[in-house]
Formats: structure tokens, C-alpha cells, sequence
């Protein structure tokens, strides 16, 4: 614990408020709250803590704090934070995975649609549907049933929908408004649960048309039948009010916390949710960011009712969920919050096993190595290859692993444009120059570790680069390969000598995972420029420009040159919008490379 983290922690109030951890570059690496900040924030600083915990500990260099009025705020504040800063520990909160829900929409000729975004637009939803496949059959099965409008936008003529008897076809024929609220009404029952009903009648339906020896439209009854029974009836778990609720309910271990969500609508229990991540505060604050996150950040709409477990806070939630929130103490409401803390503990157990497998592979492993080469662990690391053919098309690549997995968001390619022949220091050189110019003039976080693939001719040329021109002193590594062109020694050091690294061990492991990729991804760039020509693969860099439009300005312009020199108004007349005309401009005229290219 270095002095500036002691001295603020003599002077934290005993008040309610957030707290964010800061790492060795200023970065927010952590958000929490607390009703006691004192408290909460000497707790990290003091006693054993698990492994996760310890590295975040290791990590945290400063904080800052912000006092609030009351708990409710600072619940407030803290999702607020992470939502601004995107803090890496904050895994939990991260997560913007939203539901598939079944809507008619409030147009004049009503359709059936699939959507994950629930808008006070007057529509009809029902859901959610945590298995999207679920969804989707649920609305073939009505389509078959139901001919609402299918077309997005309405045609001139009837399509095949109509000719399978699954569209009235508004588009041609007169459609009341008492039709389509029938057919509103129907999906609606039959989404409430009145599917029952509806299943009865075909089958009598069925029957007569095998009385009347209507093979086919029996069979098409049948059919009908039979997605039914497999789309609604799967699921017999029921409460007899049929009211909406929400059942949570949560398990932790070892650092780990497994929420479990039933969305049990109409009384009956249609989907479950499972969410799985690591927390570094007290379980029953974690669970309540976790439901805060859930309903005002992932835009679930709310239920008429929120079932949790003992030791929640219900006045806390339903302060800011606006919703009611229930600790259930007898009768199926407690069985069903104990069946979904049952199945959040059987889940965690299961998943102990390929966790720490994971750990092991990632996070331990970049440990591991940090140990080695003793350095600080390296946490974000960024890894270079070449690829050229007798000096032809020369390209290079940078991939980058943070916490020892692939961040391909921030991959890089890259066209070498100042060296001529096959010289591959040289080319790394330039590589290593243009990377790390970019960063300090954009203030982008600096790697912990750079790994070049090469030996000490490529480590001596990046070297001279970092430390003769730019000023940069970071730990930089060799990756050698054998006569198999597999990972076989870890180079290190001035002069470069081998890093004894066990061949079986995990940190081995994952720097041979990484010169995989590093090689893969710049082969796969070196094959894509080789197979296009250099006329094409400027403009397919291009975000808005796709296949029709790139034909389209070669064939009006007849070169990149041309197209360079047009005006904005040029490129409209062709029918481009003007946003893609001066990105397309912009991306042409501009020196320095676009940053999927650099």
C-alpha cells in the first residue's frame, strides 16, 4: 500500500457514496458503493482476500470517492460510473445482453415481429424470451395460425404470404380495422395463455376434415397441432393468479456469483436466465447492482411483481425499481425463490471446473509469465508479425491479448509503405514507429509487454525504435521458431537470452497461442490484399461502401485517383448518401490510416 492510498483512508467518511479504483495510468479499473464508504474501502486494503480480489488489490494505485445523500443514490451513481468509465473488474455490469420479445405493432395493419428493444410506442409485447429460437418459433407457429401483414413495408401486389393463406393481404384487398383487432385479440389470448382452447378446436377442426376426407387439410391441422403442443406446453410450472413476476434468485462461492431469473408470465413459468461472474463486494450489494443493471440499464421491462430472496434489501429496490419487490416467506412463491437459488448453486458448482480451467489459461498464465521475465504482470500485451512474399505486398500485424485473451477490437493492420526488398528489421522498424507514434500522440494506453515475432535482429530493431526514438521503456520480447515454424523459445534481455519457460506450463501455452494469432491474422491480411486489387482494397476499407456502391464509382469514375479528386456533390449525384460521400472523401484524401489499418 503505497502513502497516498494511507493517508486517504485515515480521512473516508462514514457516509454513503462510490468509490473508483485507479490503476498505475490514472485508468478506472473498478467502481463500487457503499451505505458506509470507511468501511468498504479499508475492507480491500486490509485481511485475505481471494485470488481476484488480490489482483485488483495489486493493481489499484489511487482512488477517489463521492459522498451521497443516501444508499439509494449512490446505487444510482455506481451504475451511472460504470456505464461511463467501462471499468474492467466491473464484469458483473458489463453484460448488455438483452431479450427477444414477440410484438404487434400499433400500425394501421398490425404485424407480427421478433424485437429486443421494448418502446412505450402502444404496441402489444410479450416475452421476454431468453432462447431467441424459442421466440421464433412461437411466431411461425403464430403466423400459421393468424394472417397478419408480414411486409415490412406495404407492396403494390399480394406475395407468396398471402398465397399460403398466412396474409390477408392489405395491400390489395380491403382489410377492416374489426379484422385485424380479431386477429389482434386471438394472438393475444393465445399468448395468455388461451392456447389450450385453441389446440381443442383444431383437433375437432382436424377431424372433420378427415371425415370429409381433406387428407391434406388435416394434415396441415395436424401439423399445426403438434407446434402447439411443442412451442407452449413444455413448461408446466403455473401460480394460479396470472399475474407477471420476476423470480431471482442467487448463489456465491470463491469469489463467484451465480444469479438465477425465472420470467414467469401469466402465472406460468415460460423462459429462465442465468448470469455467471466474479465479484469483489458484499453478495447482497453485488446482487442488488446486479437487479438495478437488469431492469434500468438493460431496458427488461418491469413485472407487476420482483420475487427475491431473505437478506435483500426490498425497500432499496423498490425505491428504485418502481416496482413492487417481494421477499416471498411461505407457499410456491418462497418454493419457486428456493428452486431459483437450487438451480443458481448447481450452476455455480458446474462451472467451478471450466473457471478455473479458464483462470488458469489466462489470468494465472499472464501471471506466470510476469514472474518469469520478472517484470509487473503483463496485462495488456501486444504482438507484431510480418508477412511478405520475396518482398512482395510487405504487411505486418498486431494483435493484442489483455488478461491473456484476444481484444480483437483493437487488432491492428498494417501496409508497409518506406521499405523496399524483403529487409524484415526494416519493416519493423516501421511497424513498431507508426504503433507507438499513435499511441503517444492519442494518448492510448501503452502495452505492459510487446512481443515481436523474431529473434534478436527484429527485438534489436523494435528496440532502437522504443527506446532511441520515442523514449519508451517497455518490457519487449522475441518469439523464435523451430524448423516446424512452432513457438520454441521465449527471448529476453540485452543481449537476448532464452526464458526458461516449462513447454507443458500455461504461460508457454499462451504466448504460443498468441504468435498463432499474431501469424494468423497477418497471413490472413497478406492473402486478402494479394487476392484484390489494390483499386478494390482501398475502397472495401471503406465503412458504407459495399459491393454495389464500390461498382458503382468505378464504373462512373474509373479510378480511386478520380474519385480522390470528386466533390462531395459527385459522389450524391451517384445516389450515395452524403454522410458515406465525405466519409468516403475523407478516407481517400486523409494521410494518416484509418485505425483498422494503421
Amino acid at each position: 500500500m503505497n502513502q497516498k492510498i494511507k493517508e486517504k483512508l485515515a480521512v473516508l467518511p462514514d457516509q454513503p457514496g462510490c468509490y473508483l479504483m485507479k490503476d498505475k495510468n490514472g485508468t478506472i479499473i473498478y467502481v463500487g458503493k457503499s451505505k458506509v464508504l470507511k468501511n468498504r474501502v479499508r475492507s480491500y486494503f486490509t485481511g485475505a482476500h481471494d485470488g481476484k480480489t488480490q489482483r485488483l488489490v495489486r493493481e489499484i494505485i489511487d482512488f477517489e470517492y463521492i459522498v451521497t445523500s443516501s444508499e439509494i443514490e449512490a446505487l444510482i451513481l455506481e451504475m451511472n460510473l460504470i456505464k461511463k468509465y467501462d471499468p474492467k473488474y466491473n464484469v458483473l455490469l458489463k453484460d448488455d445482453k438483452t431479450y427477444p420479445y414477440l410484438k404487434v405493432t400499433p400500425e394501421k395493419h398490425p404485424r407480427l415481429i421478433v424485437t429486443r428493444k421494448v418502446k412505450k410506442d402502444k404496441g402489444k409485447y410479450f416475452g421476454p424470451y431468453p432462447n431467441v429460437l424459442a421466440a421464433r418459433e412461437t411466431k411461425k407457429l403464430l403466423d400459421r395460425l393468424y394472417p397478419l401483414r408480414k411486409c415490412r413495408t406495404m407492396p403494390d401486389r399480394v406475395c407468396l404470404y398471402y398465397h399460403m393463406h398466412q396474409c390477408l393481404g392489405p395491400c390489395e384487398f380491403k382489410v377492416t380495422q374489426e379484422t385485424n383487432q380479431s386477429i389482434v385479440q386471438n394472438i393475444t389470448s393465445f399468448l395468455s395463455g388461451g392456447h389450450k382452447e385453441i389446440k381443442k378446436d383444431l383437433k375437432k377442426k382436424m377431424m372433420q376434415a378427415s371425415e370429409e376426407l381433406d387428407f391434406e387439410r388435416a394434415k396441415e391441422l395436424r401439423d399445426q397441432i403438434e407446434h402447439i403442443e411443442s412451442v407452449m406446453e413444455q413448461q408446466k410450472m403455473t401460480l394460479n393468479d396470472q399475474v407477471n413476476r420476476d423470480v431471482f434468485g442467487y448463489a456465491y462461492d470463491k469469489g463467484w456469483m451465480c444469479v438465477q431469473v425465472f420470467f414467469i408470465r401469466q402465472g406460468k413459468l415460460i423462459e429462465r436466465d442465468i448470469a455467471l461472474f466474479p465479484f469483489f463486494d458484499d453478495p447482497e450489494e453485488t446482487f442488488h447492482s446486479y437487479l438495478g443493471r437488469f431492469y434500468l440499464h438493460q431496458n427488461h421491462p418491469y413485472p407487476k411483481q420482483v420475487l427475491v430472496p431473505v437478506a435483500t434489501d426490498v425497500n432499496l429496490l423498490s425505491e428504485l425499481l418502481e416496482t413492487k419487490v417481494h421477499i416471498p416467506m411461505r407457499g410456491r412463491k418462497k418454493e419457486l425463490v428456493e428452486l431459483a437459488m437450487k438451480n443458481a448453486d448447481i450452476a455455480l458448482k458446474e462451472k467451478f471446473a471450466l473457471i478455473e480451467q479458464d483462470e488458469a489459461r489466462t489470468i494465472k498464465a499472464v501471471e506466470k509469465l510476469g514472474e518469469k521475465l520478472n517484470v509487473e504482470t503483463p496485462t495488456r500485451i501486444e504482438a507484431f508479425d510480418n508477412s511478405n512474399i520475396q518482398g512482395t505486398d510487405p504487411v505486418s500485424a498486431m494483435v493484442v491479448f489483455v488478461d491473456g485473451k484476444p481484444q480483437k477490437k483493437d487488432y491492428r493492420k498494417y501496409k508497409i509503405k518506406n521499405v523496399e526488398g524483403p529487409d524484415d528489421y526494416d519493416t519493423m522498424r516501421e511497424v513498431i514507429r507508426r504503433r507507438y507514434t499513435r499511441v503517444l500522440k492519442e494518448e492510448l494506453p501503452l502495452p505492459d509487454l510487446i512481443l515481436v515475432d523474431g529473434s534478436k535482429g527484429q527485438m534489436s530493431a523494435a528496440l532502437d525504435v522504443l527506446e532511441n526514438e520515442l523514449g519508451l521503456d517497455i518490457p519487449l520480447c522475441g518469439l523464435a521458431k523451430d524448423e516446424k515454424h512452432k513457438t520454441s523459445e521465449l527471448l529476453y534481455g540485452d543481449p537476448p537470452t532464452i526464458v526458461d519457460l516449462d513447454r507443458n506450463s500455461q504461460e508457454f501455452y499462451l504466448i504460443q497461442r498468441i504468435q498463432d494469432e499474431v501469424h494468423r491474422f497477418a497471413i490472413t491480411f497478406h492473402r486478402q490484399l494479394r487476392g484484390k486489387g489494390a483499386i478494390q482494397s482501398e475502397l472495401d476499407d471503406i465503412p458504407g461502401v459495399g459491393q454495389n456502391r464500390r461498382r458503382s464509382l468505378l464504373r462512373h469514375f474509373k479510378s480511386v485517383k478520380e474519385i480522390r479528386d470528386a466533390d462531395e456533390s459527385d459522389l450524391t449525384k451517384l445516389g450515395i448518401p452524403a454522410p458515406v460521400a465525405r466519409t468516403i472523401l475523407i478516407h481517400l484524401n486523409k494521410d494518416k490510416e484509418e485505425p483498422a489499418e494503421e
